[in-house]
């Protein structure tokens, strides 16, 4: 269980930055890997970790800042060994949308290395990275705007990688970066994006059948990590706005707010509750508990690997447990 705090990661993360420096932990750009070399990946998460692992396979190493299976990136506080990491990539692939600003946050500052990247969020909003490079704040987050929250976006869900289209783009963004980086091996890189993207069609067709034998069936959610996937089935989320918005901004929920779920639960309004254990609070914990009472099922949808599986592997393990409590 953990507890959001957003602020306090990104005032880390500048300092984190400016240990680095003073230690001398980076040397600056890494020198380009060679034919037979690895390609060095860092990925903000181990999501995004195993997408590039899948794209590059044994031509490259991969290190996720993010690995452990009940973290909440939100509010992942940052190390000097984390920012050394990052620095020395050859390239980073971060979720963007606010979610992983700590790895903005070390990109960003003046002196990093030049280091290419991907942005799951830059492939969601149809936009092509800049350059491909995320150097010297080429990326870095825009000031904080109105209804905004440390660099996090509320009008966004930044959750893309349950965008299963999302997730092929940015597969193929990767293979292409890998090519550019180590161009022997980009016909491999290449066809390993295409296989991976083979997997991830078959998962699109799981989430059809949930469509196709359920749409319009009504869900609670605690937070909307699933929103894309939800949307996919064409289930209906009838949890109310301000519940979940305010689950996401990090407040607690209105009396009112609470009520209404609490009411729609006791009611069995909702064919199943999608439950976010990596931001659990009192409240949600509450909607669980009212849930399980009331025999209306529990789905728990997260935002990291479980030990020892892989995108497909946990994407389609989530997709199954939907489709069962639905059933």
């Amino acid at each position: 269980m953990t507890v959001r705090s957003r602020t306090a990661v990104t005032a880390l993360a500048g300092l984190t930055v400016g240990a680095v420096a003073l230690s001398g932990c980076s040397s600056g750009q890494p020198a380009a890997p060679g034919p037979d070399d690895k390609v060095h990946v860092v990925a903000s998460t181990s999501v995004w970790g195993s997408v590039a692992q899948a794209v590059g396979g044994d031509g490259v190493e991969v290190q996720p800042i993010i690995s452990q299976a009940g973290a909440d990136p939100h509010s992942y506080e940052s190390s000097p060994q984390d920012a050394a990491k990052i620095s020395d990539a050859h390239l980073v692939v971060v979720n963007g949308g606010g979610y992983d600003e700590f790895m903005n946050q070390v990109l960003g500052q003046t002196g990093t290395p030049t280091v290419r990247s991907v942005d799951a969020q830059h492939q969601h909003a149809g936009a092509s990275p800049q350059g491909g490079e995320h150097a010297g704040g080429a990326h870095a987050a825009e000031p904080q705007a109105q209804g905004e929250h440390a660099g996090h976006d509320h009008s966004v869900n930044e959750h893309v990688w349950y965008d299963l289209q999302v997730v092929r783009e940015v597969a193929h963004e990767v293979a292409a970066e890998l090519g550019r980086i180590q161009p022997a091996k980009a016909e491999q890189f290449e066809a390993n994006a295409a296989a991976f993207e083979q997997q991830v069609a078959g998962l699109e067709g799981r989430v059809g059948e949930i469509a196709a034998a359920h749409r319009g069936a009504p869900v609670i959610v605690t937070e909307p990590v699933a929103h894309y996937v939800i949307e996919a089935a064409g289930l209906r989320d009838v949890t109310p706005p301000s519940f979940v918005n305010a689950i996401e901004a990090e407040t607690d929920p209105s009396a009112a707010a609470v009520a209404d779920v609490q009411n729609a639960v006791n009611a069995r309004q909702a064919a199943a509750v999608v439950y976010n254990p990596q931001t659990e609070s009192p409240v949600t914990r509450n909607v669980r508990t009212a849930a399980e009472a009331q025999r209306i099922p529990v789905v728990e949808l997260t935002e990291t690997l479980p030990p020892g599986t892989n995108y497909v592997q946990w994407m389609d393990a989530q997709i199954t447990a939907l489709q069962g409590a639905l059933g």
